[in-house]
């Protein structure tokens, strides 16, 4: 079984939004974070689905989003 992917959108220092996955190295830079929200998910469903953790600007996961056809540990339970 693989490894499920995973990407961090995340506040750059310089200003703007990076995409990054396990490495150090960004994926992607953009200058929003809808931007990069948006880009991480079609990286992630490139790569076959898996997680996307949003964070704030204090850095902390504020949001996160599975991508199918990935496995959500927490699916919900509504059906809205």
């Amino acid at each position: 079984m693989s490894k499920p992917t995973r990407r961090n959108v995340v506040p750059n220092r310089a200003g703007g939004w990076d995409v990054k996955g396990a490495g150090t190295r960004s994926s992607a830079h953009t200058d929003t974070q809808a931007q990069a929200v948006t880009r991480a998910r079609e990286i992630v469903k490139n790569l076959g689905g898996g997680e996307v953790a949003i964070s704030g600007r204090d850095g902390k996961i504020r949001d996160s989003d599975t991508v199918a056809p990935g496995n959500d540990p927490n699916p919900p339970r509504d059906t809205k």
